[in-house]
């Protein structure tokens, strides 16, 4: 029998498109259900019914959610193709560590980039290049975060990268040229299929970003 395989999502989450290049690295065929965040379908409700949040990824009518767990189910079910984590317990420690330092960290000031003004938003501004240069310091002179391997840590981060543009807009700064390297590594990934075809276009993410100020109430 094989494996039904659904994702529930909302195209512009990074989060999501952490779960759809997993996927795609693992060459798994997956139905995609595009999610209205706005007005919550049955099936998220029922299938998240916690945090009722996207992404969650539905394995053989079990739901698993939040993405970072989900990358992890998916390299332990699918095993044969493309490992996401090193079998290697504290090179796997490690990674963790650093896709839960851009889980807690990377998300909440680049919010306010785009989510705020003023005082707040240069803060926010301020912290996001620290964050990221951190993650810079991180990546050194490798080809990926986990050396030579395209794996957990990057998918972790990729997805960011489709709102840089954003970002540089609506903050009014160049995250290129604050980190020329981390920017040099994103586009290492984007030329990954998986990566690709998982990441929607920049100038998507900027049109849309009006759309959801006005959906929370920032104007």
């Amino acid at each position: 029998m094989a494996d039904e395989v659904i994702l529930l999502d909302f195209w512009p989450s990074m989060f999501g498109m952490r779960t759809r290049i997993a996927l795609e690295e693992k060459n798994v065929k997956f139905d995609y259900r595009e999610q209205d965040l706005w007005n919550k379908s049955p099936i998220l409700l029922e299938m998240n019914p916690v945090h009722k949040k996207i992404p969650v990824l539905i394995h053989n009518g079990k739901p698993v959610c939040e993405s970072l767990i989900q990358v992890e189910y998916i390299d332990e079910v699918w095993p044969s193709k493309n490992p996401l984590l090193p079998s290697d317990p504290y090179q796997r420690a490690q990674a963790k560590f650093w896709g839960d330092f851009i889980d807690k960290k990377v998300y909440a000031s680049a919010r306010l980039i785009w989510g705020a003004k003023g005082e707040e938003q240069e803060a926010g501004k301020k912290e996001f290049i620290e964050i990221l240069k951190t993650l810079e310091s991180e990546l050194g002179d490798k080809i990926y975060f986990g050396g030579e391997t395209f794996g957990y840590v990057d998918i972790a981060l990729i997805g960011f990268y489709s709102w840089f543009e954003a970002y540089d807009k609506f903050g009014n700064f160049s995250i290129e040229a604050e980190c020329p390297k981390l920017i040099a590594w994103a586009k290492r990934c984007v030329e990954r299929e998986s990566v690709a075809k998982s990441l929607p276009d920049s100038n998507k993410i900027v049109e849309f970003v009006p759309v959801l100020k006005k959906h929370i109430g920032i104007e």
